[in-house]
């Protein structure tokens, strides 16, 4: 069973897939070749479902630290005996175009070390249990490397000196002294298609150099906030590059799976795939973190994926990286889980889920973006329309929500905001998408839904907006009423509903909780964890209203759990501050964005006016 601390890990990425490495050096977490491929590595869900370490004997101290401006790692260790700095990295290959990181990514996995001084003695243990720990591949040793064959890919590993096969696990023992170095490579290829040939250590080497140098230019020409916090910032401006998938713009919600909300509980769910949510609020944090050129990507494939939707007919809420809409979940029997939680999963089954919301998140993310998305297609144009009619349709029906629940369907406040929102953000892009002529309808709609929210929407005995019509029970996505720009920040009803949220979903960090679980609305057993987002969403509500003493202090207190190495998860562990849920998690890291530019806005306001 894995009890190492999730926030141990840091995150390698080639915009493919994607890998978790431990500060020991072991790297517990990857899949190949895509971020929703069966598992590589899977140490972290399973102590026998494979890893690949590099660990320095008789060692006192590990430091890390990504590159600048980059997803290269650093470690540095410390040893009894000297010093060394492991290098790694997910090879992104050589563009000529920064806007097109990743594009040739050979699916390598690059490390290496040198000795800086004294001397090291570094052992390296090579285990890897193809899919999820159900394959035990067969070993067979090369010139330069070992090649490990076994279920529908294989793997070859280059590396320097001897290497001792036994029980499908490869070995070494490398012996440095000040200046000198090793290189290890870690190739993946489809059964089937040509075996890759051995890196070279000189190209080991240069790799690893190039992909520092790509994600570089990727910052240079991407990275413009120069608000506060702006190291945070463009930070996790690169974790959201890194959880997108380069072939068709897609954008993970994170890449891993069933790491637990709940310490040894059923709240479990696969997240490497694309939520049109969690997309397109990604896409309006770049703006913010960075220039957000892949926009036009974006689109492009929300438009291809979601191709069947109709005014009559939900737009599914998630897609597989690739536009695949099947998602079918599926438990892993086989992994006892990130500290005994289970049942792992595969798949995730809210992917045919209605969930009116999501409506809103992609034309609110169109309007945001709306000048770099002046030349798009007609395909393109009709898509948006289309949203914004089966948001006009759909809005008065019940759904599943923002939060997923697994019991019944409610009518759910954030969902009918998110309505009005597609209809609004629609009528002030008519003319762009070639819709003119819809606008007075979405306009009729729009106004509806706003009657339907303040008189359902507002329980006047609970004094705040509630969580679905005419409930006393409060949830934290009742903030984003101010954030689209329903109410002003400075509405009493606005206001009140702050307050009441602060009251009654603050847990003693003061971190806030999505809702109360004990009303069981969501349908599930157990607990969570206290949510990420929806703290960074009360900085943010309280930036808008003025408050940016207060609206800091939340920011930096949620701020305060990111990782050594910046990265955030989605829950944190209301009683010990341990982080919970899947990581790096893409709503975590835009909440940070989005809630820094609007304190740097609201403090800009306010500079003006002294």
């Amino acid at each position: 069973m894995s009890t190492l601390p999730i926030s141990d890990y840091a995150l390698l990425s080639d915009r493919h897939s994607a890998a978790l490495v431990s500060s020991a050096g072991s790297i517990d977490w990857l899949c190949f070749p895509r971020f929703d491929s069966p598992s590589v590595f899977a140490k972290i869900l399973g102590d026998s479902a494979g890893h690949w370490s590099l660990q320095a004997r008789r060692c006192t101290r590990t430091d890390r630290a990504y590159v600048e401006d980059g997803m290269v790692l650093q470690t540095m260790i410390h040893t009894e005996s000297g010093m060394a700095v492991l290098t790694d990295a997910m090879e992104v290959g050589d563009s000529e175009d920064p806007h097109r990181l990743g594009e040739w990514a050979p699916h390598t996995v690059l490390r290496g070390v040198t000795c800086t001084s004294g001397r090291v003695t570094l052992e390296m243990c090579f285990r890897p249990r193809p899919e999820y720990g159900v394959v035990t591949p067969l070993m067979n040793q090369i010139d330069s490397g070992i090649v490990a064959a076994g279920g529908s890919g294989r793997l070859l590993l280059s590396a320097p000196g001897p290497v001792s096969i036994a029980h499908s696990e490869a070995t070494a023992v490398f012996e440095m002294a000040e200046g000198e170095s090793i290189y290890l490579a870690l190739q993946h290829s489809k059964l089937g298609t040509p075996l890759p040939k051995p890196y070279s250590q000189k190209q080991i080497k240069t790799a690893l150099r190039t992909t520092e140098n790509a994600w570089r230019h990727w910052s240079d020409i991407h990275q413009s906030y120069n608000g506060p916090w702006r190291e945070l910032v463009h930070h996790s401006g690169c974790v959201l590059e890194a959880l997108s998938y380069q072939p068709t713009g897609a954008i993970v919600a994170a890449p891993t799976t069933s790491l637990p909300e709940e310490i040894g509980g059923e709240r479990n769910w696969d997240y490497r795939f694309s939520w049109v949510r969690d997309a397109s609020f990604t896409m309006q944090a770049l703006w913010v973190a960075a220039c957000p050129d892949e926009a036009h990507e974006f689109f492009g494939f929300m438009t291809a994926a979601a191709a069947h939707s109709r005014p009559e007919r939900p737009l599914q809420i998630m897609f597989g990286i690739r536009g695949e809409h099947d998602l079918s979940e599926r438990v892993l029997p086989q992994l006892s889980g990130w500290k005994g939680s289970r049942p792992v999963r595969a798949g995730n089954g809210a992917w045919d889920q209605p969930q009116l919301d999501v409506y809103g998140e992609i034309l609110d993310a169109a309007f945001c973006l709306r000048r770099q998305l002046r030349d798009l297609d007609q395909g393109a144009c009709d898509f948006l329309a289309d949203l914004a009619d089966a948001a006009a349709h759909q809005w008065s029906l019940k759904d599943n929500g923002i939060w997923e629940i697994r019991g019944e369907p409610q009518h759910f406040l954030y969902s009918k905001l998110m309505c009005w929102v597609a209809l609004d953000r629609a009528v002030k892009l008519a003319r762009q998408i070639h819709a003119a002529d819809r606008a007075p309808e979405w306009e009729a709609a729009a106004r509806d839904i706003r009657e339907a929210i303040l008189e359902h929407g507002w329980n006047e005995e609970v004094g705040a907006f509630t969580q679905h019509f005419d409930s006393a029970d409060l949830d934290a996505a009742a903030l984003m009423l101010p954030i689209v720009g329903f109410l002003p920040a400075s509405d009493p009803r606005v206001l009140a509903t702050l307050d009441a949220i602060e009251e009654h979903l603050m847990d003693s960090r003061g971190l806030l909780l999505r809702y109360r679980t004990d009303t069981g609305i969501d349908g599930l057993g157990g607990d969570e964890g206290s949510f990420l987002l929806c703290t960074f969403w009360l900085a943010q509500v309280f930036a808008l209203a003025g408050r940016t003493d207060h609206a800091r202090e939340v920011f930096e207190r949620a701020t305060s759990y990111a990782n050594d190495v910046g990265l955030l998860s989605e829950e944190v562990d209301s009683t010990s501050g341990e982080l919970l849920g899947n990581f790096p998690q893409a709503f975590s890291h835009i909440g940070l964005v989005n809630a820094a530019w609007a304190i740097h806005q609201a403090e800009r306001r306010a500079r003006r006016k002294s």
